[in-house]
């Protein structure tokens, strides 16, 4: 007889949950809902970051954005389950990501209870740090690298500091920092069209245009059939690096000819 696998049914269990997390969203307290059901898995912070960053993702998109939903008292309140506060506050830091209001990010992690602050998870100090990098920040920098060396190849944390660099553009060597920060292991596939879209932002403000052109090219022929809104985006970026890139090339042109008269 063959025992069942723990870890096996606790992965199925999480992988429902992350398709009801959508199916949630229709209800009128959807992040109640969502809370309580990762109270009773007892996920850690790695699973409620993988679960509410993408459960955020998709209220936003649906009209159904977790800010109009959770009021800032209950994302500071000291009374609530560790679980529950912790699900609360990684949807709704996620949500202030996604909508890039950055000064209210960092107001609203500093505004949580001292004790809160000194506990706080490293997907929470990694939005955190987004909010300072995305205000170009320096001391967002320090605290980048303190997470880096708690998260690891933890993706979604990795995507939060690399979207923090790429909003950022007055950091120390901020465009050096993303490249480095995009070349980790665990975006070593080269196939994430977000990452690509972050390097060629990147490779533009470094002035590698024609580099720059080519991972937009290939953001844009790995995204997902129907993304409307981030192909926008993608193409958004090819039309600056290319105007960036013809720019570069007129004054180019310019300075070549008036130095041989």
């Amino acid at each position: 007889m063959t025992l069942p696998d723990r870890d096996s049914g606790r992965e199925v269990s999480l992988r429902e949950t992350r398709v009801r997390a959508t199916d949630y969203l229709a209800a009128p307290f959807w992040p109640v809902r969502l809370a309580e059901e990762l109270r009773q898995l007892g996920v850690g912070w790695r699973e409620s970051a993988e679960i509410c960053a993408d459960a955020a993702w998709a209220a936003r998109a649906a009209g159904r954005s977790v800010l109009g939903l959770l009021s800032p008292d209950e994302i500071t309140a000291a009374d609530l389950d560790p679980v529950i506060a912790r699900t609360y506050r990684h949807l709704y830091l996620s949500a202030l990501r996604y909508d890039f209001r950055c000064a209210t990010l960092q107001a609203s992690v500093e505004q949580l209870p001292s004790s809160a602050i000194s506990e706080l998870d490293c997907y929470s100090r990694a939005l955190y740090t987004f909010a300072l990098l995305g205000q170009s920040r320096p001391e967002g920098l320090a605290l980048m690298e303190e997470v880096l060396a708690e998260a690891g190849d933890h993706a979604k944390t990795l995507h939060v500091l690399l979207h923090g660099l790429w909003l950022g553009h007055d950091l120390d060597q901020g465009a050096e920092r993303l490249l480095a920060l995009s070349a980790r292991p665990a975006f070593g596939a080269g196939t994430d069209p977000i990452v690509l879209f972050r390097v060629a932002g990147a490779l533009r403000r470094l002035g590698r245009y024609d580099e720059g052109l080519a991972a937009i090219d290939r953001a844009l022929d790995l995204l997902p059939p129907g993304d409307i809104t981030v192909h926008a985006d993608l193409v958004r970026e090819r039309s600056l690096i290319a105007a960036a890139r013809d720019v570069h090339q007129h004054l180019s042109a310019r300075a070549f000819g008036g130095t041989a008269a």
